[in-house]
């Protein structure tokens, strides 16, 4: 009888494992398949804005990288992926919620990017940072060079074509920035106030005999805040905050998360030409600084930036960063065995391992986003370098 009991409770143990695997596996697969159509989008995007600057007169110039399939293909492949399937993770569910609210925003789906982005934000707090980037690529549109590229080379093309008076007077009316669509970020907003509506409704139904919606907060973005489980992790909250003073821990709480906040608007004003690279940039600071990361958040972010393998194919340190994620991720699992399991080690081992991981990380976003900017100015230079010639 004890083991007939024990036989069916390991036969529902499994039966719920592969249950959540398949869960799991099938957030993975959406989450590849919006990754692609981003890709695409961003694909369109770029070859056009690289015929109207002149740089490609036809697809047979210079070779467009497919990023939406490299992005898919870098998200589904990735350890960190497979690692947090394999583990039973709730990252996977929150990636698709990040990438269902990015991919409603690039293909103009409102309510979708809204629905996103309020899930997003419900099972984790550092998402609420993509309101940014998704209200400029509601009100703008797609990654794109800087518009005075496009205002150089069509002051250029107009001054070849003709020098009649119309064209002068056509040439001084021309606006130097995009028009926003309003419309469009208030209907965002709307649909966010929404859903945000329905889902607090639904949570405070649901808690009602559990405290209701305040003891949400406090066990979810309360906890978030407060650091108050200070287990091992790959950040490095945990250790900072084991090893400061009571009486300062409040301060140091305020500057950790004032420090990504920080960060928000200069990047959005330097990179507002491209809210799709601002939302990586974002995601990838909030891994970093979060307090309790993961290794899914550095799966999304990877595969982000996968998407834009054609501006940041001069990338420096490429092979260093690749040589430097593959080091932390076959080192941590051993230092976190001598030290928890042997007890051979100390914490020293972990957390110097953890530093590490924050350092490629930090790396990795400078190089980026320096890529970035790279590219944009070169697009400028070969801009200015097209006029001069043609005049």
């Amino acid at each position: 009888m004890a083991h007939h009991c024990f036989s069916r409770f390991l036969d529902l143990s499994l039966f719920r494992g592969l249950k959540g695997n398949q869960v799991i596996s099938c957030a993975d697969i959406l989450s590849a398949m919006l990754l692609r159509g981003i890709g695409q989008k961003l694909q369109m995007a770029y070859g056009l804005n690289a015929r109207l600057l002149g740089f490609l007169k036809s697809s047979r110039d210079k070779v467009i990288l497919p990023c939406g399939d490299i992005a898919a293909l870098v998200y589904l492949w990735n350890p960190f992926t497979i690692v947090s399937c394999v583990g039973l993770s709730t990252s996977p569910i929150e990636t698709l919620a990040v990438i269902l609210a990015l991919f409603g925003a690039v293909t103009r789906r409102v309510p979708l990017a809204a629905f996103g982005f309020v899930m997003a934000t419900h099972l984790s707090l550092y998402p609420a940072t993509l309101a940014i980037p998704m209200i400029i690529l509601l009100g703008y549109g797609l990654d794109a060079p800087p518009i005075k590229l496009f205002l150089q080379t069509r002051s250029v093309e107009n001054e070849k074509s003709s020098t009649s008076t119309v064209t002068k007077q056509a040439k001084s009316k021309q606006t130097t920035h995009l028009p926003f669509l309003w419309k469009t970020v208030m209907h965002f907003l709307f649909w966010v106030l929404l859903w945000s509506l329905y889902v607090l409704v639904l949570c405070a139904l649901s808690l009602n005999k559990y405290g209701g919606v305040e003891e949400m907060f406090k066990r979810t973005y309360g906890f978030i805040l407060s650091i108050e489980d200070l287990s091992p992790n790959i950040g490095v909250f945990w250790y900072f905050f084991a090893e400061v003073f009571d009486f300062f821990r409040n301060f140091f709480l305020i500057v950790f998360h004032v420090n990504v906040l920080f960060m928000l608007l200069p990047l959005a004003i330097r990179l507002k030409h491209r809210p799709c690279f601002l939302a990586f940039v974002y995601l990838a600071i909030s891994s970093i600084l979060k307090s309790y990361p993961s290794v899914g958040d550095s799966a999304l972010y990877l595969s982000l930036c996968a998407l834009f393998v054609n501006e940041l194919v001069d990338m420096k340190f490429s092979f260093f960063l690749f040589c430097g994620y593959l080091g932390i991720s076959l080192l941590s699992p051993v230092m976190h065995n001598l030290w928890i399991w042997r007890g051979t080690g100390n914490a020293n081992f972990y957390f110097g391992n953890a530093i590490g991981y924050a350092c490629f990380q930090i790396v990795f976003v400078v190089e980026s986003v320096s890529a970035m900017l790279n590219h944009d100015r070169a697009l400028r230079r070969s801009s200015s370098n097209h006029g001069e010639v043609n005049s």
